[in-house]
């Protein structure tokens, strides 16, 4: 049997191009002794993997050139070599961006597909919600009647965030999205009380019109010109999660910094910065609170699905210039 996987061939510079990747044909592995062999039937693309893709020292080692990436992914193990998973069970990894893995079985975490389709667990029951989950409630510390903005809101964090809050007693929830139609989608689907297009005229000046009153809390994905729209409408206390920034994730010079941080004094603002690795604590109060939600509908998803893993790196690329609404999947 043939393995297709994607390798990174050079190290991208600005955008990524196509001829810096490679999808590629091996053998498929064996599984020794403690791993099972998993054959992938979802593959999650993200906009950390941009980072990854850099030689630059960050929280996660980058991908090595001339190897297999590496991304989340839930599939069906085919062999089991290892005690407490058999053949047929369906297992979370992070052995992505291929359509065959061997997976260490203590990496490996069993999943329910009669529980929650398997591409949830990739996006509103796996990382994705705890990311939304963590950042809301813990690191911006949301309490209820807080006005709460969000940027990429219709994206698989934002949309959850903006969703979260309104469950956990906000009193308004602002977002921003990059087309008309995703702003419609925030309102009309998720149960924003406003929202706008931020191609459609000055964040500051939109956001602004949407909090009158001001935010008490920002829940950043986008960075730029968003964090210095969320900083000058700060309330006296208001907290802003960093949890992404992808307008700056392909710049080729640093991007500068929000020019009013003095207003932070004013305010007795704070601003964090989280990964959603350090509140895996949370696991099972999220589990246990979220999944609920899913099930009875009360916490709306979408998914944009991609077929094909001749198709990953495309959806990649999707995620990095907004096309997906929703968490963005591969289906093998």
């Amino acid at each position: 049997m043939i393995n297709r996987e994607w390798h990174l061939l050079s190290r991208p510079v600005g955008w990524p191009k196509p001829e810096d990747f490679a999808l590629v044909e091996t053998p498929v592995p064996a599984p020794g002794e403690g791993q099972v062999l998993v054959r992938n039937k979802y593959l999650s693309v993200d906009p950390y993997m941009r980072g990854r893709m850099s030689a630059a020292k960050s929280y996660v080692a980058p991908f090595e050139l001339g190897k297999v990436m590496q991304g989340g992914a839930v599939g069906e193990v085919i062999e089991s070599n290892a005690e407490g998973i058999a053949a047929g069970d369906h297992v979370l990894h992070f052995f992505g961006w291929r359509e065959y893995a061997v997976v260490d079985a203590k990496h490996a975490v069993k999943v329910d597909p009669e529980a929650a389709p398997l591409s949830t667990y990739l996006g509103v029951l796996g990382m994705t919600g705890l990311t939304a989950y963590a950042g809301l409630l813990r690191t911006a510390s949301l309490k209820e009647g807080d006005v709460v903005f969000v940027s990429g809101a219709a994206g698989a964090v934002g949309s959850q965030v903006g969703q979260i809050a309104k469950l956990k007693g906000a009193s308004r929830v602002i977002g921003s999205a990059g087309s008309d139609e995703k702003v419609k989608l925030l309102v009309e689907e998720y149960g924003f009380d406003a929202a706008f297009n931020y191609k459609n005229g000055p964040v500051a000046e939109q956001l602004r019109e949407a909090a009158p009153d001001g935010i008490d809390v920002y829940f950043d994905n986008v960075g730029g010109d968003h964090l210095e729209a969320a900083i000058g409408s700060l309330n006296e206390g208001g907290r802003i999660a960093v949890c992404g920034m992808i307008s700056v994730y392909n710049n080729t010079e640093p991007a500068p910094g929000p020019k009013n941080l003095a207003r932070l004094i004013q305010t007795r603002g704070r601003i964090e910065g989280f990964l959603v690795g350090d509140h895996y604590d949370l696991q099972p109060q999220f589990v246990q609170e979220v999944g609920p939600w899913v099930a009875s509908g009360a916490l709306k998803y979408r998914e944009t699905v991609a077929e094909g893993i001749e198709n990953n790196l495309e959806a990649f690329l999707g995620v990095l210039r907004g096309d997906n609404v929703g968490k963005m999947v591969v289906k093998l």
